[in-house]
């Protein structure tokens, strides 16, 4: 089960990379870490669990600041 649900992050997270549209890659990025916490936690890799954090952290933190940028600029 963790085998494959580190495969899906994997792929969750490198698809991210083809998207065209900001807010879509920073949704995939953090859903990608969502699940590379997740995993790292069914291993027992605090590594993977601290770095994946920062990444959800990094994705959310861009995506909050490109959405208030938007609403102060209307």
């Amino acid at each position: 089960m963790s085998e494959t649900l580190g495969w899906v992050a994997t792929t969750l997270f490198v698809s991210s990379y083809f998207f065209r549209q900001p807010a879509l890659l920073r949704v995939a990025q953090m859903s990608g870490a969502t699940l590379w916490i997740v995993y790292g936690a069914m291993i027992g890799a605090t590594p993977v669990i601290v770095a994946n954090g920062l990444v959800f952290g990094a994705a959310a933190w861009t995506l909050l600041r490109q959405r208030l940028q938007a609403t102060s600029a209307v």
